[in-house]
């Protein structure tokens, strides 16, 4: 009922191919797979094998295309069949994606305390270790690799960037769909986006410090 009443107020959207491959990209537990989920269900058609299964780590599915991750190993032939759809590309294979195509890239952002904490209980739930290295050097190295693919990505003539913070996406879901629409040139039906974002999955919360904290 809802996203019924709420198409009526966006309106329908036009379904021609964009001229770009959309890229979801992002840290690790960044949000990336729930903003593939947000894609899909606005519409847009997302490049996925579905090898890895949904499980209690990602109840909704993990959104991966498994060739991705031989991107560094020269493999670009597959980005013809991404054409017009979304697709996960994690930062720090950026750098190999070919410029012979245009990208509009949708790079997540997430409060850097909960990404540490959601990968340690993710390794836990699977029995593995948790590595060695702390939290405050992870977040450093972290940081620094942010830092260096943001700037890398201010100079891609054929890369477009919108960065989306996955803590205020989930605040605030409509503002932040609405420019995620905007974007992506008003292509998305942002009724069926909304009930995607359920807060009942923001497992990592981390209290937001009071002003002088």
């Amino acid at each position: 009922m809802a996203a019924s009443f709420l198409s009526k107020i966006f309106g329908s959207r036009t379904k021609s191919t964009p001229p770009y491959i959309t890229i979801v990209s992002g840290l690790p537990r960044s949000g990336t797979s729930m903003m593939m989920k947000l894609l899909h269900a606005g519409g847009m058609e997302v490049l996925t094998d579905n090898l890895r299964k949904a499980d209690e780590n990602n109840p909704r599915g993990y959104y991966e295309f498994e060739r991705v991750k031989k991107l560094q190993d020269g493999d670009h032939e597959w980005l013809e069949q991404a054409s017009g759809k979304a697709v996960k590309v994690i930062s720090a294979l950026l750098e190999y994606l070919p410029s012979t195509y245009s990208y509009k890239i949708i790079f997540m952002r997430r409060n850097m305390e909960e990404i540490l904490s959601s990968q340690r209980r993710m390794l836990i739930r699977l029995g593995q270790p948790d590595g060695e290295v702390s939290d405050e050097q992870l977040a450093e190295m972290y940081q620094k690799h942010l830092e260096r693919v943001s700037a890398w990505l201010a100079g891609q003539p054929h890369m477009q960037v919108l960065y989306v913070h996955y803590n205020e996406l989930i605040a605030a879901p409509l503002p932040g769909l609405e420019q995620i629409n905007r974007f992506l040139d008003g292509r998305m039906d942002i009724a069926n986006m909304l009930p995607v974002i359920d807060k009942n999955l923001y497992r990592e919360r981390k209290p937001v410090p009071s002003p002088g904290g």
